[in-house]
C-alpha cells in the first residue's frame, strides 16, 4: 500500500466532507472505468511500446483529468492550476505532488485532439450508455426528442475578421441566436440520453428526428417544433398506428372557443408535457450544473466531440440523482 504524505493525511482527517468530494466519489463509482479503458486503449498511443523517451501517462489518469475539465468547464491551463490547488481533484486523479507533477495543459490538449481524431468521444458516450444499460436497462417504450441552442461568439474581432463559418443564426420567439444546436433523444422510462447530434443553429429540429429515434421505439414524443415528424420517419400522417405524439401548437388551442372539447384537449396536452419534461433534465445538468452555455472550440466537429462526452457524463449524474457542486454555475 502506498504511503500517504503528511498533507494528504491532514486533509483526510478534516471535519467536513465537501460537496465536491462527495460528487467526485460518486462519479468515481459510476464511471465504467474498465469498460472505457478496454474500448479506447487500442487508439491511445498504440505504437508507444518499445520506443525511447518518456512513457505516456496512463489512459485512466488522462480520462480522469479530461472528465474533470468537462464537469467544471475549465480551460486547459485553468484545469492544470485547479488540480494543483484542489486536494479533492488530486485524490480523484490519484496524484501525489510529493512524487509527481500534474499533467500539463499541452498534454491535455494532445489527449483531446486524439479523442477527436479517432471519434473516441462518441465511443465514450456509447460505453457509458452500455454500462448504465446493464444496471438499469432501457425499457425502449419510446423516445422524447428535443434540441437546445448553444451560443457561439458573434464577434469578428479575431485574426480571420469573421465569425465561425460553421455556426449559424436562428430566431427563437422574438430573439436571434448565433451558434449551434444539440439534438438529443431521451428514453421515455429512464430519462437517459441514448442519441445525440450537433448541427448549426439554423437547422430545423424536425429534420434531425430520424437520427434520434430507435427502430424499436413504440412512441416518439416531441414539442410543436416537431410537427410533421412522421414525414421524416417514413410514416403516413393519417396512419392510426403512427408512433408520433407531437404537442399541439399553442396558437391553435387559443383560437378554439371554450368548450368541453377544448378542456379535454388541454388535459391531453398537459399529459404529453408531463412525459416530455424528462428531456429537460439533461439540458439542465449540461447548462446549469456543468456550466456549458457557450461553445468552447471553433467548428462543429470539435464541439460535437465535446458534446458526446458531456452528455455521457450527464447520464451519470442523472443516474446517480445527485447534482455536482460546480463553482461559478447557477440555475439562471
Amino acid at each position: 500500500m502506498k504511503q500517504i504524505s503528511f498533507a494528504q493525511a491532514e486533509y483526510q482527517n478534516k471535519k467536513k466532507v465537501t460537496r465536491r468530494e462527495r460528487f467526485l466519489a460518486q462519479m468515481d463509482a459510476l464511471v465504467p472505468w474498465q469498460r472505457l479503458i478496454n474500448a479506447l486503449s487500442s487508439s491511445y498511443f498504440p505504437d508507444a511500446a518499445g520506443k525511447r523517451g518518456r512513457p505516456p501517462i496512463g489512459l485512466e489518469r488522462m480520462l480522469r483529468v479530461y472528465f474533470l475539465q468537462q464537469w467544471y468547464a475549465l480551460a486547459d491551463e485553468a484545469l492544470e492550476d485547479a488540480i494543483y490547488d484542489s486536494q479533492a481533484m488530486r485524490d480523484f486523479i490519484g496524484i501525489d505532488l510529493a512524487v509527481e507533477s500534474v499533467p500539463d495543459a499541452t498534454t491535455l490538449l494532445r489527449f483531446r485532439h486524439l479523442l477527436e481524431q479517432h471519434a473516441l468521444t462518441q465511443r465514450i458516450f456509447a460505453e457509458i450508455n452500455a454500462g448504465l444499460a446493464e444496471q438499469r436497462p432501457f425499457m425502449r417504450e419510446g423516445t422524447i426528442v428535443d434540441a437546445t441552442i448553444v451560443a457561439a461568439a458573434p464577434s469578428t474581432k479575431n485574426q480571420a475578421k469573421q465569425r465561425d463559418p460553421e455556426m449559424k443564426q436562428t430566431k427563437k420567439g422574438n430573439q436571434w441566436f448565433f451558434g449551434m444546436k444539440a439534438h438529443i433523444g431521451v428514453d421515455v422510462v429512464s430519462g437517459l440520453t441514448h442519441s445525440m447530434v450537433a448541427t448549426s443553429a439554423n437547422v430545423a429540429d424536425v429534420t434531425m428526428v430520424a437520427d434520434l429515434v430507435r427502430d424499436d421505439d413504440n412512441t416518439v414524443f416531441g414539442d410543436a417544433g416537431y410537427t410533421g415528424m412522421g414525414e421524416y420517419l417514413d410514416e403516413d400522417k393519417d396512419d392510426p398506428d403512427s408512433r408520433c405524439c407531437v404537442a399541439a401548437k399553442r396558437s391553435t388551442i387559443r383560437k378554439m372557443e371554450d368548450s368541453p372539447m377544448k378542456t379535454l384537449l388541454l388535459e391531453i396536452e398537459k399529459a404529453k408535457a408531463s412525459v416530455r419534461s424528462k428531456v429537460e433534465y439533461p439540458f439542465h445538468v449540461l447548462k446549469n450544473l456543468f456550466g456549458y452555455r457557450k461553445v468552447r472550440y471553433k467548428g462543429l466537429a470539435k464541439n460535437q466531440a465535446q458534446l458526446f462526452t458531456l452528455f455521457g457524463l450527464v447520464k451519470l449524474v442523472l443516474a446517480g440523482r445527485y447534482p455536482p457542486c460546480v463553482e461559478g454555475s447557477s440555475a439562471s
